[in-house]
């Protein structure tokens, strides 16, 4: 990508992260859908900080309720308007992408900058969403949900295969007619949406900045598949009695009342056939390799092989009864494309200083405006902290006194 810019040009990626949350639950259901926005060019470890407020607040998007009785065209509704608030927001990004901007570094020097879209870290229904594609769909290939356990990788969802889908369902329909858009759209497994926001955003590719995330793909997905594989495979009875009667140790939880009601737990009990164990284990050993913090080909060797291993074994799974149905065979591709997947993870990205912090210093009346303002004050006392600390250490510099016989090394 740098090689198709002019010479001496400077490439800043951006990074996009956008969630639902919830604000209040018992006292109107308040749902804030925040948009924040990073710099790839900001060292991994870094931008991991939640301290270094490396991620900020760009705009709430709308959670809007229609009038449309239909629930399938309420959320196409919901995902077109979505698409043109990003396309009116990210505008000025998408034309420095394609023209350039001058913009000043830290130390003052004017540089030529072009803002690519390097990674948009979602959860997987916000991802469907973004790139336009229907439900048991994968965002990053062309596959639906029965081949999902397959052991290859398969074509990726690219950019221009999208819009040329895009185009054959508006030749077919009128995307002004929802409803027979929609299901021209249904046939190429789209959601209905017309015109996604980066359509005409230059280099930005779905199969490249829809990249995996470790929040989502790695972590949950061990409770949502892999825990879920051993409970069928044992029972849920014998599974939370093995849990309960476990020797209580502190400063570890215990599951009194076992594990099955639970959002993210790790599962290992003698009951489990040796089979599926031995495969959930290799998956396990897949999920670590990749959340390592430097990936080189020796790793992407031992990656591949844990992945090819599994899909081995886990013929031993389905014949236990239990489902099998990942698909993690985009992951190795995304790390040859965009590196490491724990510099994409959403822990920093979860919403606690940016929305439900400044919403508990509210009136719980309107909401919206109240957080933006308590975001702009809290960056303008950030600033004026940073100021007095620079203007401290200039003095502090101006009052050492040098001995001018002292020998100083310019």
């Amino acid at each position: 990508m740098q090689s198709a810019l002019p010479a001496g040009a400077t490439l800043l990626g951006m990074i996009l992260s956008s969630d639902k949350t919830t604000i209040t639950s018992l006292t109107g259901n308040c749902i804030a859908h925040p948009l924040l926005i990073s710099l790839a060019n900001l060292h991994m470890n870094m931008r991991s900080k939640l301290l270094t407020n490396s991620f900020v607040l760009t705009v709430l998007l709308p959670v809007l309720k229609f009038v449309q009785k239909k629930k399938c065209m309420k959320g196409v509704l919901q995902d077109c308007l979505i698409h043109q608030f990003l396309d009116l927001i990210l505008r000025l990004l998408k034309q420095a992408a394609k023209h350039g901007i001058m913009l000043s570094d830290p130390i003052g020097r004017s540089r030529y900058c072009f803002t690519t879209l390097a990674s948009y870290i979602v959860d997987m229904p916000e991802a469907m969403m973004l790139l336009t594609v229907g439900g048991k769909t994968s965002p990053v290939t062309m596959v639906m949900y029965m081949q999902f356990g397959d052991s290859f990788w398969h074509e990726p969802r690219t950019r221009s295969t999208t819009l040329a889908q895009l185009a054959v369902v508006c030749s077919r329909a009128d995307p002004n007619d929802l409803e027979a858009h929609f299901c021209e759209a249904q046939k190429f497994h789209l959601n209905g949406v017309d015109k996604p926001f980066w359509s005409d955003w230059i280099f930005a590719d779905p199969s490249y900045f829809l990249t995996p995330e470790t929040l989502h793909h790695i972590h949950k997905e061990f409770y949502n598949h892999d825990a879920q594989w051993l409970i069928v495979s044992v029972g849920e009875s014998e599974i939370n009695f093995h849990f309960s009667v476990l020797q209580p140790i502190t400063s570890f939880q215990h599951f009194h009342e076992g594990i099955l009601k639970l959002k993210q737990v790790t599962v290992s009990v003698d009951a489990v056939p040796p089979s599926v164990l031995a495969a959930v284990c290799v998956l396990m050993q897949f999920r670590y390799l990749v959340q390592l913090p430097r990936i080189d080909e020796n790793n992407l060797k031992l990656i591949s092989g844990a992945l090819d291993e599994f899909h081995v074994k886990k013929d031993m799974i389905i014949t236990a009864g239990a489902r099998c149905g990942q698909h993690n065979n985009s992951i190795v591709p995304s790390i040859h494309n965009s590196g490491v997947t724990s510099q994409w993870t959403a822990d920093i990205t979860e919403h606690i200083t940016e929305i439900k912090d400044p919403a508990r210093s509210s009136n719980n009346i309107n909401y919206d405006p109240q957080i933006c303002r308590h975001l702009n004050r809290a960056d303008k006392c950030r600033r004026f902290e940073l100021a007095i600390n620079l203007l401290d250490c200039d003095q502090s510099l101006q009052d050492v006194d040098i001995d001018p016989k002292d020998n100083v090394d310019t």
